[in-house]
């Protein structure tokens, strides 16, 4: 039988960065690394997207 799963990926990177620019820049590069070297994420898993956005950490986490 086939079946069709979404699936989500959510998660919060801790990091040290002078701007909220170049923190965006880090995960994103470090995701996207991981990503290329395990094709199973896009093969098997269908990965067709990564989206993320840095925040001053706060009251609202």
């Amino acid at each position: 039988m086939k079946v069709k799963v979404h699936w989500i990926v959510d998660g919060i990177a801790d990091v040290e960065f002078p701007s909220q620019e170049e923190a965006e820049h880090w995960v994103n590069e470090t995701l996207q690394t991981l990503l290329n070297n395990n094709p199973e994420f896009k093969e098997k898993l269908g990965a067709k997207a990564i989206q993320g956005k840095a925040y001053f950490p706060g009251s609202s986490e």
